[in-house]
């Protein structure tokens, strides 16, 4: 195995952790025997989540919690995760699942729409790995998940609010992999398709009819397998990891440079390492 963070003795945190995506990859840890913490907003949800999660736990003797926090609030983050790390410990285990989205026409799109997008799906990520990474680069260890989109490397027409957020995602989590990798952090970026979740339930009465066009007969993925998915490509050491077949399919036709750019880049830094040494 490649990366030992999950199973017993090992700290995840998920944000988002009250639906969808969060909440399935938390029951899969849960059952895995790691002590799971969940992050997200509405109290309700989390409550009933985390009863989830307990029910799921492998055995009575892991901790599992749930933290009521915004992390497009910087000071909530870093709170949540202090608390974490008082109640259990350093996390292992990052994933960053929270996330929304508004398609619309651009014109009719507000200016919040955008922030909002930013705030959550960026920043939020960002507070996050700010909170959580010095911690693990103390220890030396650790695996920080970052839930992008297939819109965050394939913008599409509607999505441009989400999609800008989604790429800054990518960006931000392109330099993470690049500086991280020779400090024993691991890091990987998912790219999921529409997901089977309250969020997609919400957003599909709001597509634009062209919009919709796009997206019809694409697969629409239960939140278990996608998370199925992430776990396997955590336990594997993967950087990219994109469920389905038709998700793989777009991702290797638009980015067939990242084999070749990616390793050029990385010898580079060695090098200039090297010679710094």
């Amino acid at each position: 195995m490649k990366n030992a963070v999950i199973g017993h003795n090992r700290v995840a945190l998920v944000t988002g952790g009250s639906s969808g995506i969060g909440l399935a990859v938390a029951r899969l840890l849960a059952q895995a025997g790691s002590h799971v913490w969940l992050v997200a907003r509405q109290p309700e949800r989390l409550a009933d989540a985390l009863a989830e999660v307990n029910a799921a736990r492998h055995s009575e003797a892991q901790l599992c919690g749930a933290i009521r926090a915004d992390v497009s609030d910087p000071a909530q983050a870093f709170a949540a995760v202090e608390q974490v790390v008082n109640e259990v410990g350093v996390p292992h285990l990052l994933v960053n699942s929270a996330g929304v989205t508004r398609p619309g026409y651009f014109p009719e799109l507000s200016l919040e729409v955008f922030r909002e997008m930013m705030d959550i799906n960026y920043f939020g990520i960002l507070h996050m790995v700010k909170a959580v990474l010095p911690r693990m680069l103390r220890r030396g260890s650790g695996h920080i998940v970052n839930i992008s989109s297939v819109a965050g490397f394939l913008s599409v027409f509607g999505y441009s609010a989400y999609s800008a957020s989604k790429y800054a995602v990518v960006g931000f989590t392109d330099a993470l992999r690049a500086e991280l990798r020779l400090q024993g952090i691991q890091v990987s970026i998912v790219y999921p398709l529409d997901v089977d979740t309250p969020q997609l339930a919400a957003e599909v009465p709001l597509r634009p009819p062209e919009t919709q066009a796009l997206c019809e007969g694409l697969p629409v993925l239960s939140p278990e397998y996608v998370a199925a998915v992430i776990l396997r490509g955590v336990r594997r050491g993967q950087y990219v990891i994109v469920p389905n077949l038709v998700g793989k399919t777009l991702y290797w036709l638009i980015h067939p440079l990242n084999n070749i750019a990616f390793p050029v880049m990385d010898w580079i830094v060695r090098r200039s390492r090297k010679q710094a040494a």
